[in-house]
């Protein structure tokens, strides 16, 4: 048995703190965000065929589904995970390994690709032919959506070792090179910055906006001299890449 197989057979039970909340309620933390994210940049036609690779408990999917997109599936390699995303009531997830379903998947048949918390666990050799094989399954037009830890951010050497399975960091350059490489044409990165939708919310984002990105742009301006505007310091960021 590999390292891998050994940690995702338990991979819900095996840590500290559960994955999967007690009922649905329990994605209220996570709800701005993943929301944002559809409306931002999710297809308009309801119809899109979305096919979510580590799904986990099926946060996003639950949300996905809320929206009315009806064509959309989840699929996970932990078995545990599955089950914590049935015992919720999300049943459009499916237990299977990542790489043989996009394998197998026709070409250009998929509008939109989402790895979340994903790629991190593969390898680059691994990675290189995955992303080969996002980029034949997507339609012309198509997108995939990840969200990675980000090498660049201040906690970002936190993200990197906090699970046992993960193989690799990104910054904004080493993601745009797997991808561009593999015959992506456009790439946008954003960072994971607290969205306003309360008082606290709004006083979080103000502080991040304002303290903390010019504190750690100051740190950057002394050292090197110049600090890129564009920098991402969240320890994970999300990145779109179109076909």
């Amino acid at each position: 048995m590999s390292y891998r197989e050994k940690i995702y057979k338990y991979y819900s039970s095996n840590r500290i703190g559960r994955l999967a909340p007690d009922t649905v309620a329990g994605f209220k933390l996570r709800e701005p965000y993943l929301k944002k994210i559809i409306r931002d940049h999710f297809p308009e036609n309801k119809n899109a065929r979305i096919v979510e690779i580590g799904c986990g408990h099926g946060a996003f999917q639950y949300y996905i589904r809320k929206a009315k997109y009806i064509n959309s599936i989840g699929i996970d390699g932990s078995e545990e995970q599955i089950k914590e995303a049935h015992r919720l009531g999300i049943n459009n997830v499916f237990l299977g390994d990542l790489s043989d379903y996009i394998k197998y998947c026709e070409t250009e048949s998929i509008d939109l690709l989402i790895a979340f918390d994903v790629i991190e666990h593969f390898t680059k050799a691994e990675l290189s032919n995955l992303t080969d094989e996002f980029c034949r399954t997507l339609k012309r037009g198509g997108k995939i959506i990840c969200h990675t830890p980000n090498a660049e951010g201040i906690f970002g050497n936190f993200m990197r070792h906090w699970d046992f399975t993960h193989e690799i960091a990104f910054t904004r350059q080493s993601i745009a090179q797997l991808f561009l490489s593999s015959g992506f044409s456009k790439m946008e990165s954003y960072e994971d910055k607290p969205i306003p939708h309360g008082l606290k919310s709004l006083i979080r984002y103000m502080f991040w906006q304002y303290f903390v990105r010019q504190s750690y742009r100051l740190l950057m301006l002394i050292e090197t001299g110049g600090c890129d505007k564009n920098a991402i310091f969240s320890q994970n960021f999300l990145t779109i890449a179109m076909k």
